[in-house]
């Protein structure tokens, strides 16, 4: 594992996690938000890929300094066309199968909310169109990392995907995740094959739920955060950075940048 200032490699595409990679405590500070369009003025296309709902991702693909965002953990990806002001969505299963997948998340939600007290439904569950997030320290008091890995077992025992963040199990169904819908995203919208996007993308996290980017991505970050996750995970970031959040983000896009040159 080595320090972002040794990172040297010129790349066109930053993908980034969003919780607590570009936010701090919920919050988006103005030094992170800058860095986007810091990133965006130097050519580096930036491509949140997060587990955030369908209905924030419509915000950010829209409004945000971005070329494209991933959303869900990669249920689906989401461009919009400034010029044409057309708002390009593709998903990965169909409405009939997002509709039967949801009877089947929606008896999940109950047997977690039965088997770990304390866990709650994800306030932006109202917005999601493919998977079942639940809270376990954004909007509820934290709970153990038994707690959540018994969450995570139920998800597993009916058959679904289920991924740790920083704030949130999410679950689903399906064989998609946010390096194969990256991966797509970038074979679709930007004509790059898997050998070339690899050479020129980077990519940034805080959290396991990352672990799939970090094994893929040879250029792949983490901010100081990711410290408290580190010991369980197989797959570990190649750079990390010295601070935390939405600072640490800055510092590596600021290396980005400057690698460029």
């Amino acid at each position: 594992m080595k320090n972002f200032k040794e990172f040297k490699s010129p790349v066109n595409f930053l993908l980034t996690d969003i919780d607590d990679t570009l936010t701090d405590e919920g919050l988006l500070h103005p030094m992170a938000y800058s860095a986007l369009w810091d990133l965006h003025h130097a050519g580096v296309s930036v491509i949140p890929v997060t587990g955030r709902p369908a209905g924030w991702c419509e915000m950010i693909a829209r409004m945000w300094p971005v070329v494209a965002v991933v959303g869900e953990n990669g249920g689906f990806y989401f461009r919009y066309d400034h010029t044409n002001k057309k708002m390009l969505r593709h998903f990965l299963v169909s409405e009939q199968v997002q509709a039967q997948n949801r009877t089947k998340l929606n008896l999940i939600r109950e047997e977690v909310l039965a088997k770990t007290p304390g866990a709650g439904v994800a306030s932006d569950q109202f917005c999601r169109l493919m998977d079942l997030a639940i809270d376990f320290c954004e909007d509820v008091p934290a709970l153990s990392g038994a707690q959540v890995d018994k969450i995570v077992e139920v998800f597993t025992d009916h058959g679904a995907q289920a991924k740790v963040s920083s704030i949130h199990v999410n679950g689903w169904y399906g064989t998609y995740n946010k390096v194969t819908t990256s991966l797509l995203l970038l074979e679709k919208e930007f004509g790059l094959s898997e050998l070339k996007a690899l050479e020129v993308c980077a990519f940034a996290g805080d959290s396991p739920n990352d672990e799939p980017m970090f094994h893929r991505f040879k250029h792949s970050f983490a901010v100081a955060n990711i410290a408290e996750f580190l010991p369980k995970l197989k797959a570990q970031p190649t750079y990390i950075a010295d601070d935390r959040g939405g600072m640490g983000f800055t510092q590596i896009a600021r290396q980005i940048i400057a690698s460029r040159s």
